[in-house]
């Protein structure tokens, strides 16, 4: 073994080396902390909003103090909007579309206060979850497992994530409702961050959603406005799967920038 090849292989990383199993690990720690979080409100009665509050918080710190020190934000997709062409900007129509189907439900009469503190919590999840499944996950899977087996397992994780709901009282068939909203919402923007690279957009699209459904008219449970919203995610996912064939937006980007061992 030569020296340049010694040290070619001491420089890479562990997710290099081990895909599946950094993929592992990372849903596992997020579950975990989301699970530990979720049985302590449960215990001490907390509002539903506790549990992701508790684990999201130190979750996003960590995100933040990791991808500085790496020097990683372009990596995982958090470049000027100017970079997605003016051409592709048609792809995220169908996203549009879901706010406005969203917007169908109405809003319920809400404080300043009520406003403020949403508006931090749904930053907060959009950060982390689009962070850690299409920046993290994705990222990892890309370039080990191919396109279609990053977006579907990024996608699945993403959505199994939401069985998690159950722990704040959700019934069983609104979860099975929401598995499915999540996971064509997963691969929905998983594909447009492989097209396009950039993440900007998909937690934009991520904060404003569930700060509609927050601040929208409650008790609502699943109705015929899902459906019609699975319908054009579904839709989405059909356009966008031809149309990665070429070389994607994402690796193009990546294989412009050094790398760096995590």
């Amino acid at each position: 073994m030569t020296a340049s090849t010694k040290s070619s292989l001491e420089r890479t990383s562990f997710s290099q080396k081990r895909p599946v199993l950094s993929v592992i690990l990372i849903e596992l720690l997020l579950l975990i902390a989301v699970f530990i979080a979720g049985a302590y409100a449960t215990l001490n009665e907390l509002s539903y909003t506790t549990p992701v509050l508790l684990s999201f918080i130190p979750i996003s710190i960590v995100l933040i103090i990791y991808i500085t020190m790496k020097r990683k934000w372009s990596h995982y997709g958090f470049r000027s909007l100017l970079t997605i062409p003016k051409r592709s900007w048609i792809y995220y129509l169908p996203q549009l579309a879901v706010l406005i189907v969203v917007a169908f439900n109405g809003f319920k009469a809400f404080t300043l206060q009520d406003l403020l503190f949403f508006l931090f919590f749904t930053l907060l999840v959009a950060f982390v979850e689009e962070t850690i499944y299409r920046g993290l996950i994705l990222q990892i899977l890309l370039r080990s497992k191919g396109i279609m087996a990053a977006v579907i397992t990024s996608s699945i994780l993403f959505s199994v994530t939401h069985v998690l709901n159950m722990l704040s009282g959700q019934s069983t068939a609104d979860t099975i409702m929401q598995l499915a909203y999540a996971l064509l919402t997963g691969a929905a923007l998983a594909l447009l961050m492989v097209k396009n690279g950039n993440i900007i957009p998909l937690i934009l699209f991520h904060f404003i959603h569930n700060l509609m459904q927050f601040l929208g008219n409650e008790g609502r449970g699943t109705s015929a406005w899902d459906y019609v919203i699975i319908l054009i995610l579904l839709a989405q996912c059909i356009w966008l799967i031809p149309d990665l064939r070429k070389k994607p937006c994402l690796l193009q980007h990546a294989s412009d920038q050094p790398e760096h061992t995590y």
